[in-house]
């Protein structure tokens, strides 16, 4: 029985909409939380490579003329990846019946896994161009990422998707809709984990403040790989305890599997996104295992100034 829970904050999806004849150009939360997490990572970027002292010997992996460049990569490998990861790993059939409608991303549907991905391939292909440092490259944007989760998981709490599994917590929340309200069994409102800002918390607030902290506070950016196994391995346990609590993908709800399991064996089994984290949690906790054996015997890593 519902005992208390809180209203949703509906803001609607756009911050604004400007009709110019028969266009309709509306800015989406959403769309601003990628522009503003994408700007708030180059500018980590930026004054991460300013700080000579907490990098190797050879110093930054890339000038910031270099990292203007990478970010287009970047955006392109978000975008792609995100989309074609989405409908691979969760609407399969669909897209293949149905293959330009992979095209229609303003109709919704990214997947992060598929979105990392894609930006690994980019950075990938970068960095062989340049010749570029592979692993201090990728420590450098796995501490510009947390900003981005954060903003995007706000941004899935306000346009009222990805909600939670229904929850008589007193911080549940009742979102709005048939599709939210279909908790079946449950009398009256119901109300759900707000498992978005469970994921704003743990993935962007929570790793990023360890990342920035082990970055210029601990010398961790002395060590390549370590700080992106910390990413890695971080983003994969948060995200494996959310889907604990997220509402389970409905192609895999059958009547003998109502928790969504999309790999289950009678009553226990893993959600798809667990069932992506866990190689970022065993390729993650590697990294970190390689970075310190790596720096095993050298001088002490911390930063040669304070920071």
């Amino acid at each position: 029985m519902l005992t208390a829970a809180l209203s949703f904050p509906d803001i609607g999806t756009e911050l604004f909409s400007v009709q110019i004849g028969s266009f309709d150009f509306a800015l989406r939360w959403y769309a601003l939380a990628y522009i503003v997490g994408i700007l708030i990572g180059w500018r980590l970027c930026v004054v991460s490579v300013g700080r000579a002292g907490i990098w190797p010997p050879a110093g930054p992996p890339l000038d910031r003329r270099q990292i203007e460049d990478l970010v287009t990569w970047i955006i392109l490998g978000v975008i792609l990846g995100g989309r074609l990861g989405f409908a691979l790993f969760y609407q399969p059939e669909y897209y293949l019946a149905n293959p330009l409608e992979i095209l229609k991303i303003w109709q919704g549907g990214m997947s992060f896994h598929g979105g990392f991905a894609g930006v690994a391939i980019a950075v990938l292909i970068f960095c062989l161009r340049l010749r570029a440092p592979l692993l201090s490259t990728a420590d450098m944007l796995a501490l510009a990422t947390p900003p981005g989760l954060f903003l995007g998981r706000l941004a899935n709490f306000t346009n009222n998707e990805l909600w939670g599994r229904p929850a008589d917590v007193p911080w549940a929340v009742i979102f709005p809709g048939e599709a939210a309200q279909a908790c079946g069994g449950v009398v009256g409102l119901c109300a759900r984990h707000p498992s978005q800002l469970y994921e704003a918390l743990l993935e962007g607030l929570l790793l990023g403040t360890v990342l920035l902290v082990l970055a210029w506070r601990r010398g961790w950016l002395k060590m390549p790989g370590a700080l992106t196994g910390v990413f890695l391995t971080g983003y994969g346990l948060s995200r494996s305890f959310v889907e604990l609590f997220r509402q389970p993908d409905m192609q895999f709800v059958t009547p003998g599997n109502p928790v969504g399991h999309a790999l289950h064996f009678g009553n226990w089994g893993l959600t798809m996104g667990q069932i992506l984290s866990a190689p970022m949690i065993l390729v993650g906790l590697a990294l970190i295992f390689y970075a310190f054996r790596r720096a095993r015997g050298a001088v002490d890593p911390r930063p040669d100034t304070a920071v």
